[in-house]
Protein backbone atom coordinates (compact mmCIF):
# COMPACT_ATOMS: atom_id res chain seq x y z
CA UNK A 1 0.00 0.00 0.00
CA UNK A 2 2.84 2.46 0.55
CA UNK A 3 4.41 2.44 -2.59
CA UNK A 4 4.12 5.58 -5.52
CA UNK A 5 2.96 7.65 -2.36
CA UNK A 6 5.25 10.56 -3.44
CA UNK A 7 5.16 12.60 -6.21
CA UNK A 8 8.77 12.20 -7.82
CA UNK A 9 8.23 15.43 -9.67
CA UNK A 10 7.59 18.19 -6.46
CA UNK A 11 8.15 16.00 -3.53
CA UNK A 12 4.65 16.10 -1.86
CA UNK A 13 2.77 13.17 -0.39
CA UNK A 14 0.01 12.39 -2.76
CA UNK A 15 -3.40 11.94 -1.20
CA UNK A 16 -4.36 9.04 -3.19
CA UNK A 17 -2.03 7.56 -5.04
CA UNK A 18 -2.78 7.09 -8.75
CA UNK A 19 -2.81 2.77 -8.99
CA UNK A 20 -5.89 3.49 -6.31
CA UNK A 21 -7.99 6.50 -7.81
CA UNK A 22 -10.58 4.76 -9.28
CA UNK A 23 -10.99 2.03 -6.40
CA UNK A 24 -11.18 5.11 -4.60
CA UNK A 25 -14.01 6.91 -6.40
CA UNK A 26 -15.71 3.75 -6.10
CA UNK A 27 -15.80 3.90 -2.74
CA UNK A 28 -16.26 7.41 -2.35
CA UNK A 29 -20.01 6.47 -4.21
CA UNK A 30 -20.82 4.67 -1.19
CA UNK A 31 -20.12 7.49 1.31
CA UNK A 32 -22.69 9.15 -1.15
CA UNK A 33 -25.17 6.16 -1.16
CA UNK A 34 -25.24 5.57 2.46
CA UNK A 35 -25.72 9.16 3.32
CA UNK A 36 -28.64 9.08 1.22
CA UNK A 37 -30.21 6.07 2.82
CA UNK A 38 -29.99 7.51 6.45
CA UNK A 39 -31.64 10.59 5.62
CA UNK A 40 -34.40 8.81 3.08
CA UNK A 41 -35.26 6.90 6.26
CA UNK A 42 -35.70 9.66 8.84
CA UNK A 43 -38.78 10.61 6.29
CA UNK A 44 -39.93 7.62 7.19
CA UNK A 45 -41.10 8.19 11.03
CA UNK A 46 -43.25 10.66 9.32
CA UNK A 47 -44.55 8.15 6.28
CA UNK A 48 -45.54 5.40 8.08
CA UNK A 49 -47.01 7.83 11.14
CA UNK A 50 -49.53 8.90 8.49
CA UNK A 51 -50.15 6.15 6.92
CA UNK A 52 -50.42 3.15 9.50
CA UNK A 53 -51.84 5.94 12.34
CA UNK A 54 -48.85 4.85 14.20
CA UNK A 55 -47.64 6.17 18.04
CA UNK A 56 -44.70 8.19 18.32
CA UNK A 57 -43.36 5.00 20.44
CA UNK A 58 -44.55 2.41 17.43
CA UNK A 59 -42.33 4.82 14.37
CA UNK A 60 -39.67 4.48 17.10
CA UNK A 61 -38.99 1.49 16.02
CA UNK A 62 -37.61 2.74 12.74
CA UNK A 63 -34.93 4.01 14.27
CA UNK A 64 -34.20 1.51 16.47
CA UNK A 65 -34.22 -1.33 13.51
CA UNK A 66 -31.95 0.89 11.65
CA UNK A 67 -29.41 1.56 14.49
CA UNK A 68 -29.73 -2.16 16.16
CA UNK A 69 -28.72 -3.22 13.03
CA UNK A 70 -25.47 -0.92 12.95
CA UNK A 71 -25.19 -1.78 16.28
CA UNK A 72 -25.42 -5.48 15.74
CA UNK A 73 -23.32 -5.93 12.46
CA UNK A 74 -20.14 -4.08 12.82
CA UNK A 75 -18.44 -6.50 14.83
CA UNK A 76 -19.31 -9.61 12.15
CA UNK A 77 -18.28 -7.30 9.57
CA UNK A 78 -15.04 -6.68 11.15
CA UNK A 79 -14.56 -10.14 11.58
CA UNK A 80 -15.54 -11.20 8.17
CA UNK A 81 -13.16 -8.43 6.58
CA UNK A 82 -10.23 -9.43 9.38
CA UNK A 83 -10.99 -13.28 7.76
CA UNK A 84 -11.31 -12.37 4.15
CA UNK A 85 -10.36 -9.64 2.12
CA UNK A 86 -11.93 -5.56 2.55
CA UNK A 87 -13.11 -6.07 -0.69
CA UNK A 88 -15.24 -8.82 -0.16
CA UNK A 89 -16.27 -6.39 3.33
CA UNK A 90 -17.51 -4.10 0.11
CA UNK A 91 -19.62 -6.56 -1.46
CA UNK A 92 -21.33 -8.00 0.82
CA UNK A 93 -22.44 -4.97 2.75
CA UNK A 94 -23.39 -3.62 -0.98
CA UNK A 95 -25.55 -6.92 -0.95
CA UNK A 96 -27.15 -6.81 1.99
CA UNK A 97 -27.67 -3.17 1.00
CA UNK A 98 -29.31 -3.51 -2.34
CA UNK A 99 -31.60 -6.67 -0.52
CA UNK A 100 -33.28 -4.80 2.01
CA UNK A 101 -33.87 -1.92 -0.85
CA UNK A 102 -35.50 -4.31 -3.06
CA UNK A 103 -37.46 -6.04 -0.42
CA UNK A 104 -39.37 -2.78 0.05
CA UNK A 105 -41.28 -4.05 -3.10
CA UNK A 106 -43.32 -7.06 -1.91
CA UNK A 107 -43.56 -5.06 1.38
CA UNK A 108 -45.35 -2.70 -0.11
CA UNK A 109 -47.64 -5.23 -1.47
CA UNK A 110 -48.25 -6.93 2.14
CA UNK A 111 -48.09 -3.07 3.91
CA UNK A 112 -47.17 -5.04 7.13
CA UNK A 113 -45.33 -2.70 8.88
CA UNK A 114 -43.52 -5.25 10.31
CA UNK A 115 -42.24 -6.94 7.13
CA UNK A 116 -40.80 -2.88 6.40
CA UNK A 117 -38.62 -2.82 9.76
CA UNK A 118 -37.32 -6.15 8.80
CA UNK A 119 -36.35 -4.86 4.85
CA UNK A 120 -34.98 -1.86 7.26
CA UNK A 121 -33.09 -3.90 9.13
CA UNK A 122 -31.30 -5.73 6.77
CA UNK A 123 -30.74 -2.26 4.72
CA UNK A 124 -28.98 -1.02 7.68
CA UNK A 125 -26.92 -3.94 8.26
CA UNK A 126 -25.46 -3.54 4.79
CA UNK A 127 -24.76 -0.23 5.85
CA UNK A 128 -22.99 -1.61 9.18
CA UNK A 129 -21.00 -3.89 7.43
CA UNK A 130 -20.00 -1.37 4.76
CA UNK A 131 -19.27 1.85 7.46
CA UNK A 132 -16.91 -0.72 8.84
CA UNK A 133 -15.35 -2.20 5.98
CA UNK A 134 -15.02 1.60 3.81
CA UNK A 135 -13.70 3.50 6.87
CA UNK A 136 -10.83 1.79 7.79
CA UNK A 137 -10.09 0.77 4.05
CA UNK A 138 -10.07 4.83 2.71
CA UNK A 139 -7.56 5.20 5.81
CA UNK A 140 -4.92 2.66 4.30
CA UNK A 141 -5.15 3.80 0.83
CA UNK A 142 -2.45 5.98 1.02
CA UNK A 143 -0.02 7.43 2.99
CA UNK A 144 -0.68 7.36 6.79
CA UNK A 145 0.60 10.97 7.18
CA UNK A 146 -2.86 11.93 5.06
CA UNK A 147 -5.26 9.51 6.50
CA UNK A 148 -7.16 11.87 8.12
CA UNK A 149 -7.48 14.08 5.76
CA UNK A 150 -8.10 11.28 2.72
CA UNK A 151 -11.05 10.10 4.88
CA UNK A 152 -12.53 13.76 5.52
CA UNK A 153 -12.59 14.46 1.95
CA UNK A 154 -14.29 10.68 1.27
CA UNK A 155 -16.83 11.51 4.50
CA UNK A 156 -17.68 15.01 2.42
CA UNK A 157 -19.51 13.36 0.07
CA UNK A 158 -21.57 11.56 2.83
CA UNK A 159 -23.38 14.94 3.71
CA UNK A 160 -23.49 15.63 -0.09
CA UNK A 161 -26.19 11.92 -0.20
CA UNK A 162 -27.98 13.23 2.72
CA UNK A 163 -28.94 16.70 1.23
CA UNK A 164 -30.48 14.15 -1.86
CA UNK A 165 -31.58 12.09 0.72
CA UNK A 166 -33.98 14.67 1.68
CA UNK A 167 -34.93 15.73 -1.55
CA UNK A 168 -35.75 12.58 -2.86
CA UNK A 169 -37.99 11.57 -0.35
CA UNK A 170 -39.88 15.07 0.30
CA UNK A 171 -40.64 14.89 -3.73
CA UNK A 172 -41.24 10.88 -4.21
CA UNK A 173 -42.25 9.99 -0.32
CA UNK A 174 -43.91 12.94 1.39
CA UNK A 175 -45.53 14.22 -1.35
CA UNK A 176 -46.94 10.65 -2.40
CA UNK A 177 -48.87 11.02 1.05
CA UNK A 178 -52.69 11.45 0.93
CA UNK A 179 -54.03 14.26 3.86
CA UNK A 180 -55.85 12.01 5.62
CA UNK A 181 -55.79 12.43 9.54
CA UNK A 182 -55.75 9.36 11.55
CA UNK A 183 -59.10 10.35 12.38
CA UNK A 184 -60.51 10.62 9.02
CA UNK A 185 -59.06 7.61 8.03
CA UNK A 186 -60.63 5.79 11.02
CA UNK A 187 -64.30 6.75 9.51
CA UNK A 188 -62.89 4.76 6.32
CA UNK A 189 -64.29 1.35 4.70
CA UNK A 190 -61.44 -1.31 4.99
CA UNK A 191 -61.81 -1.11 1.24
CA UNK A 192 -61.02 2.35 1.63
CA UNK A 193 -58.57 2.29 3.75
CA UNK A 194 -56.58 0.01 1.96
CA UNK A 195 -56.55 1.82 -1.39
CA UNK A 196 -55.35 4.78 0.33
CA UNK A 197 -52.32 3.05 2.03
CA UNK A 198 -51.62 1.09 -1.23
CA UNK A 199 -50.92 4.22 -3.18
CA UNK A 200 -48.78 5.91 -0.04
CA UNK A 201 -46.94 2.46 0.24
CA UNK A 202 -46.69 2.60 -3.87
CA UNK A 203 -44.55 6.27 -2.90
CA UNK A 204 -42.88 5.14 0.08
CA UNK A 205 -41.47 2.12 -2.02
CA UNK A 206 -40.59 3.89 -5.34
CA UNK A 207 -36.99 5.72 -3.73
CA UNK A 208 -35.70 2.27 -2.38
CA UNK A 209 -35.78 0.34 -5.39
CA UNK A 210 -34.61 2.94 -7.58
CA UNK A 211 -32.08 3.39 -5.45
CA UNK A 212 -31.02 -0.54 -5.62
CA UNK A 213 -30.97 -0.73 -9.19
CA UNK A 214 -28.03 1.90 -9.52
CA UNK A 215 -26.26 0.08 -6.73
CA UNK A 216 -26.20 -2.91 -8.93
CA UNK A 217 -24.52 -1.09 -11.16
CA UNK A 218 -21.52 0.12 -8.80
CA UNK A 219 -21.64 -3.65 -7.26
CA UNK A 220 -20.67 -4.92 -10.81
CA UNK A 221 -17.95 -2.43 -11.17
CA UNK A 222 -16.12 -2.77 -7.93
CA UNK A 223 -16.68 -6.73 -8.48
CA UNK A 224 -14.44 -6.46 -11.55
CA UNK A 225 -11.88 -3.41 -10.67
CA UNK A 226 -8.74 -4.35 -9.46
CA UNK A 227 -8.70 -3.42 -5.54
CA UNK A 228 -5.75 -2.91 -3.61
CA UNK A 229 -5.43 -5.77 -1.36
CA UNK A 230 -4.53 -3.35 1.97
CA UNK A 231 -3.35 -5.68 4.84
CA UNK A 232 -4.17 -5.02 8.26
CA UNK A 233 -1.03 -7.96 9.54
CA UNK A 234 -2.69 -10.86 7.73
CA UNK A 235 -6.43 -13.15 8.07
CA UNK A 236 -5.20 -14.87 11.96
CA UNK A 237 -7.57 -13.83 14.08
CA UNK A 238 -7.66 -14.32 18.24
CA UNK A 239 -10.56 -11.62 19.10
CA UNK A 240 -10.32 -12.37 22.68
CA UNK A 241 -6.56 -10.94 22.37
CA UNK A 242 -7.72 -8.41 20.00
CA UNK A 243 -10.21 -6.92 22.08
CA UNK A 244 -7.76 -7.20 25.15
CA UNK A 245 -5.52 -5.07 23.29
CA UNK A 246 -7.87 -2.55 22.28
CA UNK A 247 -8.94 -2.62 25.21
CA UNK A 248 -5.93 -1.14 27.17
CA UNK A 249 -5.34 1.04 24.11
CA UNK A 250 -6.64 4.40 26.07
CA UNK A 251 -6.82 6.44 23.22
CA UNK A 252 -8.90 4.08 21.02
CA UNK A 253 -11.48 3.33 24.44
CA UNK A 254 -11.93 7.52 25.20
CA UNK A 255 -12.08 7.82 20.77
CA UNK A 256 -15.12 4.86 20.84
CA UNK A 257 -16.60 6.72 24.00
CA UNK A 258 -16.25 10.08 22.49
CA UNK A 259 -17.74 8.89 18.91
CA UNK A 260 -20.82 7.33 20.73
CA UNK A 261 -21.61 11.00 21.75
CA UNK A 262 -20.32 12.87 18.91
CA UNK A 263 -23.19 10.61 16.67
CA UNK A 264 -25.75 11.17 19.43
CA UNK A 265 -25.29 15.15 19.31
CA UNK A 266 -25.63 14.67 15.38
CA UNK A 267 -28.50 12.68 15.39
CA UNK A 268 -30.55 14.78 18.03
CA UNK A 269 -29.72 17.88 16.86
CA UNK A 270 -30.91 17.07 13.09
CA UNK A 271 -34.25 15.21 14.18
CA UNK A 272 -35.20 18.33 16.56
CA UNK A 273 -34.53 20.81 13.83
CA UNK A 274 -37.41 21.01 11.73
CA UNK A 275 -39.64 21.38 15.28
CA UNK A 276 -37.12 23.95 16.50
CA UNK A 277 -37.82 26.03 13.28
CA UNK A 278 -41.38 25.53 13.45
CA UNK A 279 -41.66 26.62 17.13
CA UNK A 280 -39.38 29.63 16.75
CA UNK A 281 -40.09 31.04 13.44
CA UNK A 282 -43.86 29.73 13.41
CA UNK A 283 -43.85 27.93 10.28
CA UNK A 284 -45.29 24.58 8.86
CA UNK A 285 -43.08 21.36 8.14
CA UNK A 286 -42.70 21.98 4.79
CA UNK A 287 -41.54 25.28 5.08
CA UNK A 288 -38.94 24.23 8.53
CA UNK A 289 -37.40 21.70 6.20
CA UNK A 290 -35.55 24.63 4.59
CA UNK A 291 -33.64 24.95 8.02
CA UNK A 292 -32.93 21.15 8.03
CA UNK A 293 -31.58 21.63 4.48
CA UNK A 294 -29.76 24.88 5.09
CA UNK A 295 -27.84 22.78 7.68
CA UNK A 296 -27.08 19.98 5.49
CA UNK A 297 -25.73 22.35 2.85
CA UNK A 298 -23.38 23.88 5.70
CA UNK A 299 -22.06 20.54 6.82
CA UNK A 300 -21.48 19.70 3.43
CA UNK A 301 -19.38 23.13 2.55
CA UNK A 302 -17.59 22.71 5.76
CA UNK A 303 -16.18 19.65 5.35
CA UNK A 304 -14.56 20.37 2.25
CA UNK A 305 -13.43 23.76 4.11
CA UNK A 306 -11.82 21.52 6.98
CA UNK A 307 -10.40 19.04 4.59
CA UNK A 308 -8.18 21.87 2.99
CA UNK A 309 -7.44 23.56 6.59
CA UNK A 310 -6.01 19.96 7.20
CA UNK A 311 -2.92 20.93 4.78
CA UNK A 312 -1.92 23.68 7.43
CA UNK A 313 -3.48 22.49 11.17
CA UNK A 314 -2.79 19.38 12.87
CA UNK A 315 -6.41 17.42 12.43
CA UNK A 316 -6.69 17.37 16.56
CA UNK A 317 -6.38 20.98 16.87
CA UNK A 318 -9.36 21.54 13.93
CA UNK A 319 -11.76 19.03 16.54
CA UNK A 320 -10.74 21.53 19.63
CA UNK A 321 -11.70 24.49 17.29
CA UNK A 322 -14.86 22.76 16.19
CA UNK A 323 -16.27 21.06 19.39
CA UNK A 324 -15.53 24.18 21.18
CA UNK A 325 -17.60 26.22 18.49
CA UNK A 326 -20.30 23.87 18.19
CA UNK A 327 -20.91 24.01 21.84
CA UNK A 328 -20.85 27.09 22.20
CA UNK A 329 -23.80 27.76 18.78
CA UNK A 330 -25.65 24.98 21.17
CA UNK A 331 -25.94 26.83 24.10
CA UNK A 332 -26.65 30.30 22.29
CA UNK A 333 -29.65 27.79 20.83
CA UNK A 334 -30.94 27.04 24.56
CA UNK A 335 -30.85 30.28 25.47
CA UNK A 336 -31.79 32.72 22.28
CA UNK A 337 -34.94 32.67 19.76
CA UNK A 338 -36.53 33.23 16.83
CA UNK A 339 -33.80 34.20 13.77
CA UNK A 340 -30.96 34.50 16.18
CA UNK A 341 -31.81 30.75 17.72
CA UNK A 342 -32.35 29.36 14.28
CA UNK A 343 -28.93 30.33 12.78
CA UNK A 344 -27.00 29.21 15.62
CA UNK A 345 -28.57 25.97 15.09
CA UNK A 346 -27.73 25.96 11.82
CA UNK A 347 -24.25 26.74 12.50
CA UNK A 348 -23.77 23.52 14.61
CA UNK A 349 -24.00 21.81 11.77
CA UNK A 350 -20.89 23.86 10.11
CA UNK A 351 -18.86 23.11 13.34
CA UNK A 352 -19.87 19.08 13.21
CA UNK A 353 -19.05 18.07 9.81
CA UNK A 354 -15.37 16.93 10.60
CA UNK A 355 -15.86 15.49 13.87
CA UNK A 356 -17.22 12.20 12.94
CA UNK A 357 -13.86 11.41 10.37
CA UNK A 358 -11.25 12.60 12.38
CA UNK A 359 -12.31 11.05 16.02
CA UNK A 360 -12.26 8.14 13.37
CA UNK A 361 -8.95 8.40 12.28
CA UNK A 362 -7.42 9.69 15.46
CA UNK A 363 -8.28 6.46 17.35
CA UNK A 364 -7.42 3.62 13.97
CA UNK A 365 -4.43 5.22 12.51
CA UNK A 366 -1.49 3.14 14.33
CA UNK A 367 -3.57 -0.03 15.34
CA UNK A 368 -1.84 -2.34 13.21
CA UNK A 369 -3.06 -5.70 13.35
CA UNK A 370 -6.00 -4.42 14.70
CA UNK A 371 -7.26 -1.75 12.50
CA UNK A 372 -10.18 -4.36 11.05
CA UNK A 373 -12.18 -4.65 14.51
CA UNK A 374 -10.87 -1.63 15.73
CA UNK A 375 -12.93 0.16 13.08
CA UNK A 376 -15.84 -1.61 14.41
CA UNK A 377 -16.07 -0.42 17.04
CA UNK A 378 -16.74 3.00 15.94
CA UNK A 379 -19.50 1.98 14.04
CA UNK A 380 -21.14 0.33 16.95
CA UNK A 381 -20.98 3.41 18.46
CA UNK A 382 -23.76 4.81 16.36
CA UNK A 383 -26.40 3.24 18.50
CA UNK A 384 -25.53 6.70 20.35
CA UNK A 385 -28.13 8.19 17.43
CA UNK A 386 -30.74 6.25 19.29
CA UNK A 387 -30.05 6.75 22.71
CA UNK A 388 -29.16 10.56 22.99
CA UNK A 389 -31.68 11.70 20.55
CA UNK A 390 -33.95 9.79 23.09
CA UNK A 391 -32.78 11.41 25.81
CA UNK A 392 -33.02 14.80 24.16
CA UNK A 393 -36.56 13.73 23.40
CA UNK A 394 -36.88 12.88 27.41
CA UNK A 395 -35.57 16.60 27.89
CA UNK A 396 -37.88 18.38 25.83
CA UNK A 397 -40.88 16.81 27.32
CA UNK A 398 -40.05 16.89 31.03
CA UNK A 399 -38.81 20.90 30.15
CA UNK A 400 -41.80 21.64 27.87
CA UNK A 401 -39.87 23.34 25.41
CA UNK A 402 -37.21 22.07 22.53
CA UNK A 403 -34.75 24.65 23.21
CA UNK A 404 -33.80 23.58 26.61
CA UNK A 405 -33.52 20.08 24.89
CA UNK A 406 -30.41 21.08 23.23
CA UNK A 407 -28.58 20.65 26.47
CA UNK A 408 -28.30 17.38 25.84
CA UNK A 409 -26.05 17.54 22.66
CA UNK A 410 -24.10 20.50 24.47
CA UNK A 411 -22.90 18.24 26.85
CA UNK A 412 -22.05 15.68 23.75
CA UNK A 413 -19.54 18.47 22.55
CA UNK A 414 -17.98 19.17 25.64
CA UNK A 415 -16.77 15.18 25.70
CA UNK A 416 -15.40 15.94 22.58
CA UNK A 417 -13.66 19.06 23.88
CA UNK A 418 -12.69 16.76 26.74
CA UNK A 419 -11.06 13.81 23.91
CA UNK A 420 -9.30 16.55 21.69
CA UNK A 421 -7.67 17.93 24.63
CA UNK A 422 -6.44 14.50 25.38
CA UNK A 423 -4.99 13.66 22.52
CA UNK A 424 -3.03 17.25 21.91
CA UNK A 425 -1.62 16.31 25.57
CA UNK A 426 -0.56 12.97 24.23
CA UNK A 427 0.96 14.40 21.36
Amino acid sequence: MAKNNVNRNSGKVNLVPKEYLLPFILLVSLFFFWGLAHNMTDTLLAAFKRIKSLTDFQTSWIQMAFYGAYFCLALPAAVLIKKTTYKTGVIAGLAMFITGALLFYPCSKTMEYGHFLAALYILAGGLSVLETTCNPYIILMGPESTATRRLNLAQSFNPIGSVSGVILSKFFILSGLASYTAAQREQMTAGELTAVQSGEMEAVMGPYVGVAFILLVILALIAVCRMPKSSDGGTSLDLRATLRRLRANKKYVYGVITQFFYVGAQISIWSFTIRYAMQELTLNEEAASNVYILSLLLFIGARFVFTGLMKFFRPVRLLLFAAVMAALCCALTVVTHGYAGVACLAMISFFMSLMFPTIYGLTITGLGEDTKIGGSGHIMAILGGAVIAALQGVASDISGSINYSYAVPLLCFVVVVAYSLYVERRA
